[in-house]
């Protein structure tokens, strides 16, 4: 899992409460650790994989909403491998680890295993969380049509910009002047934890105004589209709604361990003696929650997957045709299936003065698709069927 506690560990002088939660039952912390962190991965590479029984159909212009989404399932991906790597050497080798707590030693690679995988764990996270953070931004952006495969670069540059800037100044905090002296007060641990926490604390406190702000903004495109706001859009502006909600859900439920157990053991550092009887609830809560944290963390990238596409089935399809983004499909070319009729044709054919008007049209409608999930074929079905899509 991703903890500050895993470069605290580094050090030789570490705190009582670091030591607490790293010493208790390592061998069966990491255990857990591999076991969620690899059905993490072979979750989340069958969610994305093409799958048997799809029909083929022309890919659609990707957008920068889709690319963001891929980009959070391979930083979710990287991290729980990086999660696998260090939890099997601490198992496989546990003369290697302890050499971690000498401090006059002349063998340096067991301190940099530990911060380099560390630092890996940490920074994919952290630009996992930067990179949620920009869907929610473009989110908006996309509906107030001023987003586009353009800004991707932009959401790159803020994404791993920070992502590596604020990661190497916690580590360089924390360690500084050197990893003997590390951990020696409160002025090297506090701004390495703050640098950890920051786009954790973002995504929960600003990911869900943005998202709010979309919802509403979709409510009022959809009501101006047509001068009317039928059952079908009211449906479909909720289908995007249940989206971000499901979005915000996934991600509390698997770090809101993380804010709970840093704040437990925060408090235990404060303690002269954490050893104390009157302190036993608090040292076993969070004890619990940092084996909680270990199950989890790494389970994000699946459970995001789920909230991204929906369960996509098992029957995998390895000929690597190139798969549809779900909620594009509502504005992709149909032709060829035979199951919808063209609205791009029909109108065409019967007005063809109307095609001078339609680009704002086409734009609203993209906006709206590139948000809404269209899972299943009944939401294919309701959303082809609305009015705001009557333009194509």
């Amino acid at each position: 899992m991703a903890s500050p506690r895993l470069e605290t560990y580094c050090c030789p002088n570490r705190d009582a409460a670091t030591q607490l939660v790293m010493n208790f039952q390592p061998e069966v912390f990491c255990g857990v650790c591999i076991g969620s962190a690899s059905i993490n991965l072979l979750l989340t590479i069958l969610q994305l994989l093409p799958k048997k029984g799809q029909s083929p159909r022309k890919m659609p212009k990707a957008s920068s909403s889709s690319t963001i989404l891929l980009l959070i399932s391979i930083c979710d991906i990287l991290g729980g491998l990086g999660m696998i790597f260090r939890s099997s050497v601490w198992l496989g080798f546990p003369g290697f680890i302890a050499n971690i707590s000498v401090v006059n030693r002349t063998d340096v690679w067991p301190s940099a295993f530990c911060v380099g995988s560390a630092m890996w764990i940490q920074l994919l996270y952290s630009a996992g969380f930067w990179w949620l953070f920009c869907y929610a931004v473009d989110s908006y952006l996309v509906v107030r049509r001023s987003a586009g495969l353009s800004t991707i670069v932009l959401y790159h540059m803020m994404t791993w910009g920070l992502a590596v800037m604020l990661c190497v100044e916690g580590i360089a905090l924390l360690y500084y002047p050197s990893l003997s002296s590390c951990e020696n007060g409160l002025e090297h641990a506090i701004p390495h934890y703050i640098t950890t926490y920051v786009p954790l604390l973002l995504v929960l406190v600003a990911n869900p105004i943005l998202f709010r702000r979309t919802v509403s903004a979709v409510a009022s495109l959809l009501k101006g589209r047509q001068g009317i706001y039928t059952e079908n859009e009211r449906r479909l502006g909720t289908e995007i709604q249940m989206r971000f909600f499901k979005i915000m859900l996934v991600f509390v439920i698997c770090w809101s361990s993380n804010i709970i157990n840093e704040t437990l053991l925060f408090y235990l550092e404060l303690q002269p003696d954490i050893n104390e009887m009157p302190l036993k609830n608090l040292r076993s809560a969070a004890l619990i929650t940092w084996i909680i944290m270990g199950v989890l963390n790494p389970m994000q990238g699946f459970l995001f997957t789920l909230a991204f596409y929906g369960w996509t089935g098992w029957r995998v399809d390895l000929k690597w045709r190139k798969r549809e983004i779900p909620w594009e499909s509502m504005s992709s070319s149909t032709v060829g299936e035979n199951t919808y009729p063209s609205p791009v044709n029909y109108q065409s054919n019967i007005h063809d003065s109307k095609k001078i008007s339609t680009t704002d049209s086409q734009q609203t409608d993209e906006a709206i698709s590139m948000l809404s999930e269209a899972n299943t074929s009944s939401d294919e079905r309701l959303t082809r069927s609305s009015p705001i899509y009557q333009g194509w």
